[in-house]
């Protein structure tokens, strides 16, 4: 199990909630690490609103900042910067009892070190729909070649493909983890009439469930909505990705590492699948968010993006505005009802 999974007993989930703000007890104080202009202007606005008292930063968190967090006791950290042992250790020293980081994932926290210090880790939920819905427009985008099709239109190339689409009516879609935002897609899909399979390690009642193996052969399409853990790193790995129906397609918002990158650049390459949509990849680490135009990325992103049939994006399906407001309600929400009930 990777270091940021350790200990994963202590992680609390905060589902979107209704919580009748401008309680008269204090909410508490929290240090808002990696804050964008967007998300200050929505915890300004709504911190008074839970009483909680919002320490706004721009700067990410780490050994060097922690000291910002003094006098607060709780964090808010954003999914883009890994927190370490030794950044945890600094944000302890500083007096800092509980991270909640923003995103429903932990798995750049080390969770373990979190424990071990006597820090509690909390995930914040959001609404499931943004990601559901940019999933599925990434499914019909692959479906009808419409990378292809957009960059030749921007060339004023206005034939028609020499391949035809497929509709989602006559295939099987596999969707691997049926959490809030896999139900979600499951949703969708069914008013598309496709035939739906699902695995996850909890089933839900209802669903047409089967075994992982039987899904990754049975599906055309097939998209991931599972954390990352220890168990589900290169869950798609070579000898699954070789499994696939001839001319499947995968798609990929969750973690990029559930995915073994070089197996599945080599299958596309070979033709032995039909397309990948990937908004998540393996080391987009300092890439993602960042203008690389004049830069070497180097790695095996440039190879996948250089694959006619595959759709990238920058992590971005969860960026919403609806979303980016449950973020900041449900943690505002979270360190005051917390609060509230550590004070009695």
């Amino acid at each position: 199990m990777s270091s940021s999974q350790r200990g994963s007993t202590a992680v609390r989930r905060v589902p979107s909630a209704v919580v009748r703000p401008g309680s008269d007890a204090a909410g508490g104080a929290i240090t808002i690490y990696g804050c964008g202009p967007d998300e200050a202007a929505l915890f300004e606005e709504l911190a008074p609103r839970y009483g909680v008292r919002a320490r706004i930063t721009a700067a990410a968190v780490s050994e060097a900042t922690a000291a910002l967090a003094r006098g607060t006791g709780w964090v808010s950290v954003g999914h883009r910067s890994p927190v370490s042992r030794a950044t945890l250790v600094a944000l302890r020293s500083a007096g800092v009892h509980h991270v909640s980081t923003r995103s429903i994932g932990c798995n750049h926290i080390d969770v373990g070190a979190a424990d071990a210090l006597g820090i509690t880790v909390e995930t914040v939920a959001y609404s499931p729909d943004s990601v559901a819905d940019y999933t599925l427009m990434l499914i019909l985008m692959l479906l009808r070649d419409a990378r292809s099709v957009l960059r030749r239109v921007d060339d004023q190339d206005y034939r028609l493909s020499s391949t035809r689409g497929r509709e989602l009516r006559d295939l099987t879609v596999g969707v691997v983890g049926t959490g809030r935002i896999g139900t979600a897609v499951v949703a969708r899909l069914r008013g598309f009439g496709c035939r739906v399979l699902t695995h996850d390690s909890c089933p839900r009642p209802g669903a047409d469930h089967v075994a992982l193996d039987e899904l990754l052969q049975r599906s055309d399409v097939i998209t991931l909505h599972t954390p990352l853990t220890e168990d589900t790193h290169h869950l798609l790995g070579r000898r699954r990705i070789a499994a696939l129906r001839p001319g499947a397609v995968v798609v990929n918002t969750a973690r990029g590492a559930l995915i073994d990158t070089a197996a599945l650049v080599d299958a596309l390459e070979d033709g032995a699948l039909g397309g990948a949509a990937v908004d998540v990849v393996e080391g987009e680490e300092g890439i993602f968010y960042s203008d690389c135009r004049n830069r070497d990325v180097g790695g095996l992103l440039p190879r996948l993006q250089a694959i006619p049939h595959v759709i990238v994006s920058p992590h971005t399906a969860f960026h919403t505005d609806h979303a980016l407001r449950d973020v900041v309600e449900n943690t505002l929400i979270s360190c005051a009802r917390h609060e509230r009930e550590r004070h009695g």
